[in-house]
């Protein structure tokens, strides 16, 4: 039987000019240049990469993401966001450089084609090589094939010497090898047993933030790269409600006031929530939120104090997403993680704004009922519940770099939970790696500030009593992995953290 056919269904076919050369689950297909390689059916599952240095490069990016959806490729994954020194000529601006992994019945060529005519519309010319470019768009992967024509090599010829390219082909891999094109893949790799160890063989994760390579996410209106320092986001509680301040900062002079002081403290971001999510809090309605939250927002903007510091608006509904982003928010913390409104996704996906996915059961109502606080491993289920959460997001087009991710402390956990997650967020980091190493690398928040299992342990009633056991396990979150802190204290949990990275660069420092 030809091997061909009996890997893949029945329908493929392609014409080639040359006998085909086979290896056991991968079909290699040589070519002249006349010569159609067409693909009918299935699906074929491909990756593209993405490269920028001219213009506004997550602009091009993000055009050449919408244009490629138009030409019918359907994107299911997106790597992170890199941005790189340039090689080759080394005389021009830094690049901008991701992936994404999609799905086409587009035949290679044909598919070639689609993506060259992307370049061209958004303006890219014939110029130096390797030189400058709005956009550059390269086929590493086109099903289980290998093509060779004089106008295409898949996989691409070059990715083997360049960390730029294979830190974002790696990013669209889980550490468990999901399927068999994955797996013919990993054969394709030159030199190495699979494209893990030539990850390794580059330098591995020790070239992130050296070596002119950074893994950055986009916010506001600079590219961030958070694991330079821990950011500390302060609360702002616009409700009469909430558990710990309800009711203080109802008046828009006292919310930009304490806007202002938590700035001045030290805080990176400011959350503004006006809608309670303690525990069997009932909704307000869209309208009650957006009058009580508008206003704040229209006055923090205003103060010195936010010049250059970031805004978020904590709401599970995307019709306060928009209003609020509208009015200068630059990023979403929905604590539902899109369960609560479905429209949320594509809201976000549309505003290109970054996305905090929170792990919860239930709603605020509900998320303390018995059968949302059972779990066989903690870290683990919420791991893989998370990383479902992401994947709709993603799938409604918010792409991995603008993902954060919240296991949910205090939301449909008990106070062991919450403490297993505190010292298991690299738990949870490695069981979302399994199925995608992208998402494992988002930027992860917590936010254990007062809450009821620190009064739990340290016999403290009263939330406004229990900052000095908040820092602890701010701490402890950080030391273990958090990139993102969310608390109502900034002052005490700002030396906090300056301690906390003091240690982690110590300790970098010396395991290099």
């Amino acid at each position: 039987m030809n091997v061909f056919r009996r890997l893949l269904p029945k329908k493929i076919g392609f014409k080639t000019s040359k006998k085909s050369c086979y290896a056991p689950g991968v079909c290699s297909i040589h070519s002249s240049p006349d010569c159609v390689v067409e693909v009918h059916s299935p699906e074929q599952e491909v990756i593209i990469a993405l490269g920028s240095n001219v213009g506004n490069r997550l602009n091009n990016f993000d055009e050449a993401l919408h244009l490629m959806k138009q030409s019918g490729i359907q994107i299911t994954r997106h790597a992170c966001l890199y941005e790189t020194a340039p090689a080759y000529v080394t005389d021009q601006p830094q690049f901008l450089n991701s992936a994404v992994r999609g799905v086409t019945k587009l035949g290679p060529h044909e598919l070639l084609r689609a993506l060259k005519k992307i370049e061209k519309d958004m303006g890219r010319t014939t110029g130096i090589r390797y030189g400058p470019r709005p956009i550059d768009l390269d086929i590493l992967f086109y099903g289980k094939f290998k093509i060779h024509s004089e106008i295409l090599d898949v996989p691409h010829e070059r990715i083997w010497e360049r960390p730029f390219v294979v830190a974002p082909l790696i990013d669209l891999l889980g550490s468990d090898i999901d399927d068999d094109t994955v797996a013919s893949w990993h054969s394709f790799s030159k030199h190495s047993s699979d494209l893990f160890e030539l990850w390794e063989k580059l330098g591995g994760e020790s070239l992130v933030g050296r070596n002119g390579m950074k893994r950055v996410l986009p916010v506001g209106n600079h590219l961030q790269d958070w694991s330079l320092k821990t950011s500390l986001m302060g609360i702002l509680n616009l409700t009469p409600d909430s558990f710990s301040d309800g009711g203080k900062y109802i008046s828009v002079e006292a919310a930009v006031s304490q806007a202002r002081l938590m700035l001045s403290e030290g805080a990176d971001m400011i959350d503004f929530g006006a809608q309670s999510t303690r525990p069997n809090a009932s909704k307000i309605s869209v309208e009650e939120e957006l009058d009580r939250l508008i206003p704040v927002i229209e006055g923090v903007t205003k103060i010195p104090e936010a010049e250059g510091k970031l805004l978020s608006v904590d709401t599970f509904y995307s019709e306060v997403a928009s209003e609020a982003v509208k009015k200068g928010v630059h990023l979403v913390n929905d604590v539902s993680g899109g369960r609560l409104d479905s429209n949320m996704h594509s809201v976000v996906a549309a505003l290109r704004v970054p996305y905090v996915a929170m792990h919860m059961r239930g709603d605020p109502s509900s998320m303390q009922n018995p059968e949302n606080l059972q779990y066989n491993d903690v870290c683990k289920d919420v791991a893989s519940e998370l990383y479902e959460r992401l994947k709709e997001a993603e799938l409604a087009g918010i792409p991995a770099w603008r993902l954060i991710i919240d296991p949910g402390i205090g939301f449909s956990k008990n106070t062991e939970h919450n403490l297993d997650i505190l010292t298991g967020l690299t738990t949870i980091r490695a069981e979302i790696a399994r199925r995608s190493l992208a998402f494992s690398h988002a930027p992860l928040l917590i936010g254990p500030s007062r809450k009821r299992f620190i009064g739990d342990v340290c016999a403290r009633p009263a939330a406004d009593e229990r900052d000095p056991a908040t820092v602890a396990a701010v701490t402890t979150g950080v030391l273990n992995g958090a990139n993102v802190v969310r608390v109502h204290n900034v002052r005490y949990n700002a030396d906090a953290l300056r301690l906390c990275d003091a240690l982690l660069e110590r300790k970098q420092r010396q395991s290099s």
